[in-house]
């Protein structure tokens, strides 16, 4: 129905551009509550309230909580890339990236730092719709980070791009384990080393 005023097609808008803001709000907030506590560890009205909103909206914005979730981990993954990105514009953004994904700053910081160190281990044995997120997220990821790693050069491929990020991972998950804050930070630095030993690697 046209409103009174002639302007029908403006309110529609706000209804759309308010409801996808909302909804965006929500995937956010998500991000740093599930990261923090497991995609386990809160319920929808945890998840809702963070974003200010009561549990009764829930559904107005997803199906089901897996389907919250693979939002959340799309947003988190594409939120990666696009600093991926950024980095290829800096001569030494591959170290930068090595050296701040494998600081102790980061391994003390799961709520702001990256999904797939939080949640990789509960995404494994989670639904289908939450693993194909992660999947289709982590792989563009791995495709970023084949030019981050060669820049000019991208031949450097996927294949390379993944094996740094399961180092990077299981290096970030082991540390994060280990009580002692000297042998954890010895992890760390052992992380970067094998990096570095993976890049001259020649392919195969």
């Amino acid at each position: 129905m046209q409103h009174p005023s002639g302007e029908g097609g403006t309110v529609a808008r706000y209804g759309t551009e308010h409801k996808e803001a909302t909804r965006r709000r929500i995937v956010k907030s998500a991000g740093r509550r599930l990261k923090k506590d497991g995609l386990d560890g809160s319920g929808v009205t945890t998840l809702m309230a963070d974003a200010g909103l009561t549990n009764g909206a829930f559904y107005a914005h997803f199906a089901s909580k897996d389907a919250l979730i693979a939002a959340t981990i799309t947003d988190q993954l594409q939120e990666q890339q696009a600093l991926l990105r950024q980095l290829a514009d800096e001569p030494d953004g591959f170290a930068r990236f090595v050296r701040a994904y494998l600081s102790p700053e980061h391994r003390d910081d799961a709520e702001s730092g990256c999904p797939s160190g939080a949640l990789l281990d509960e995404v494994a044995r989670s639904s289908p719709e939450i693993r194909r997120a992660y999947s289709a997220g982590i792989l563009g990821v791995a495709d970023d980070l084949a030019t981050l790693m060669a820049p000019g050069a991208p031949g450097t491929g996927r294949r390379q791009a993944l094996g740094c990020i399961a180092i990077l991972v299981g290096t970030l998950q082991l540390a994060r384990a280990i009580d002692d804050p000297q042998d954890s930070e010895t992890v760390l630095a052992e992380g970067v080393r094998a990096i570095s030993a993976l890049l001259a690697t020649p392919e195969h």
